[in-house]
C-alpha cells in the first residue's frame, strides 16, 4: 500500500530536523570563561598544577590527568609561561565529568488511515485523517571540562574555563586528542594571546 503525501512530508521533516540537531551538536562545545576584576594574567612569568587535582581523587594518575595536563602545558607555553615544580606564580587546577543524559521528543505523525467500514472510499478519497504521536527517547553523552588559574601567592581563583558539549564516537575512541582540542578551545578564551 502507498504510503499517504502528508505522511511521507511528515517525516521527511522529522528527518530533516534530526539531521540540523545533529549538526548543531557537531559543531562543538559551549564554552564560557571569567576573569577575577583585578586580574591581569599578563603581568605572570611561570606556571604549575595543584599537588592534588580534582581529576586524581583515587590517588594516582589518572589518564584524563595526563592528557589535560599536557594539553594544558602546551597552551601555557605557547602564551609565554614558563613551567616551574618550584614556586609557580600561577597554578592550574582543572576538572572533567561525563554523564548520561536522556531528551524525550515528541513528535506529531499523520497516521495512516484505517478503513474499515470506510472501505469503499479506498482508492477514490481519503477519510479525514488522523494524527497520533510518536515519543523518542534519545540517551547521549555530555562531557565537562574545568580549567582554574590560581594566583598561588593570594591562593585565589584569576581566571576560569568550562567547555560543554555532546560526545561523539570519536571522542570516546580518542580521548587524547578529544582532550587536547577542547583544551585548546577554551583557551581561546584566555585573555593573554597565543606568543608566535
Amino acid at each position: 500500500m502507498k504510503e499517504p503525501l502528508l505522511f511521507r512530508v511528515c517525516r521527511n521533516l522529522l528527518i530533516l530536523s534530526c539531521a540540523f540537531w545533529l549538526a548543531a551538536c557537531a559543531s562543538g562545545p559551549k564554552v564560557r570563561s571569567d576573569l577575577a576584576p583585578d586580574a591581569n594574567l599578563a603581568n605572570y612569568q611561570t606556571f604549575g598544577f595543584m599537588q592534588q587535582l580534582a581529576t586524581d581523587r583515587s590517588g594516582y594518575t589518572s589518564l584524563v590527568t595526563q592528557h589535560l595536563k599536557a594539553a594544558v602545558t602546551a597552551e601555557m607555553t605557547a602564551r609565554g609561561y614558563r613551567y616551574s615544580d618550584q614556586d609557580p606564580q600561577l597554578l592550574v587546577n582543572f576538572n572533567s565529568n561525563v554523564e548520561q543524559r536522556a531528551d524525550i521528543r515528541t513528535t506529531t505523525t499523520a497516521a495512516t488511515p484505517y478503513y474499515g467500514y470506510y472501505h469503499y472510499r479506498r482508492g477514490f478519497y481519503s477519510p479525514f485523517p488522523y494524527y497520533q504521536q510518536e515519543i523518542e527517547t534519545v540517551r547521549y553523552k555530555v562531557g565537562t571540562v574545568n580549567i582554574d588559574v590560581i594566583d598561588a601567592a593570594r591562593k585565589q581563583l584569576v581566571w576560569e574555563g568550562i567547555a560543554e558539549g555532546v560526545l561523539n564516537k570519536q571522542d570516546i575512541e580518542q580521548p587524547r586528542e578529544a582532550m587536547a582540542r577542547v583544551v585548546n578551545q577554551i583557551f581561546v578564551q584566555y585573555p593573554v594571546a597565543r606568543r608566535l
